[in-house]
């Protein structure tokens, strides 16, 4: 039986018609190419080349050798363009869902990287409420969501993502804008601006004023966090926000301030379970994973640990 070195000989002398040239193809030493070729004559008992004329022809014996040795390379070379096609995303579209928070800025930066590497890939990218994330995934309209909090079903699986926390944003220039920290006592001295108290971040916002018992009023309510910004920004108040949604001064005309109260958060990847996840998506919840830690603020040594498990 041949060896794929051996086949890789023998088309390399066919090409080149010596075995000089065959070294030179396959960057190795002439005479191992001989040794070789001498060995593989041996082992079959079948001369493969006659030389004529300083130059090795095959034998009439060989014909069909080099014929399959021809068909195989054609499908060596049909499965490295086809390997190319993948690597590159050919034919390939990536379907991905996310709550608003995380596709505001967050999704955009890892998409970029995602297309650096997989060049051909076609994306189809939905921004859905928490509760359109279920049906997305289990008919099939999408292959993973990124979500700011996880649900139980028994169809989908939901994988930690990044964790993050609340900022207090307020208007460039409010008498707030210089201070390094602010506390929730402090927050609802001033008119809020909010998400709902029942959606996820609400809810983290809400149990910041309960513990202290503290008395707040949403004077207007939104149900997006770039709509809670553009409020901000026209000075109806203050809001508590997730940091994804304003990271990298994606909105511009507005302070962010840390909470003092801890107010970290967990997201999660949510995916249909009985399908392995493509090499695109795998790829890009690491990118996006990638994006989204580098974003986080620890407050304290003690955050630090807990933000890394």
């Amino acid at each position: 039986m041949l060896t794929l070195r051996q086949i890789e000989v023998i088309r390399a002398i066919m090409i080149t018609g010596t075995i000089s040239g065959a070294a030179k193809l396959l960057a190795v030493s002439a005479p191992g190419i001989s040794r070789l070729m001498k060995h593989t004559e041996k082992t079959l008992r079948l001369k493969l080349f006659e030389r004529r004329h300083g130059r090795y022809v095959p034998t009439p014996e060989a014909k069909d050798i080099f014929e399959q040795i021809n068909g195989v390379y054609k499908k060596v070379d049909d499965l490295h363009y086809t390997l190319a096609r993948i690597e590159r995303g050919g034919g390939v579209e990536l379907r991905i869902g996310s709550v608003p928070s995380i596709c505001h800025v967050m999704v955009p930066r890892a998409i970029e990287k995602l297309k650096r590497k997989h060049p051909d890939l076609r994306l189809d990218i939905n921004i859905l409420k928490i509760e359109e994330a279920l049906d997305y995934l289990l008919l099939g309209r999408g292959e993973i969501a990124a979500m700011s909090y996880k649900l139980d079903h028994p169809g989908i699986d939901f994988l930690p993502l990044s964790r993050g926390e609340l900022l207090c944003i307020v208007p460039d220039g409010h008498e707030l804008a210089g201070r390094p920290v602010i506390s929730a006592t402090e927050i609802v001295r001033h008119p809020l601006i909010g998400i709902d108290p029942n959606d996820p971040y609400g809810r983290i916002m809400a149990e910041i004023f309960s513990r202290q018992g503290l008395a707040y009023d949403i004077v207007i309510k939104a149900r997006f966090g770039t709509t809670v910004c553009s409020l901000v920004r026209a000075g109806l108040g203050i809001a508590v926000i997730d940091q994804f949604t304003v990271a990298h001064g994606s909105m511009q005309g507005i302070t962010t301030i840390p909470i003092a109260e801890p107010t970290q958060f967990q997201t999660y990847v949510a995916i249909k379970n009985d399908k392995a996840p493509s090499v695109y998506a795998e790829t890009f919840v690491t990118l996006l994973r990638q994006e989204m830690d580098a974003v986080v603020r620890p407050r304290a040594p003690e955050a630090r640990s807990r933000l890394a498990g």
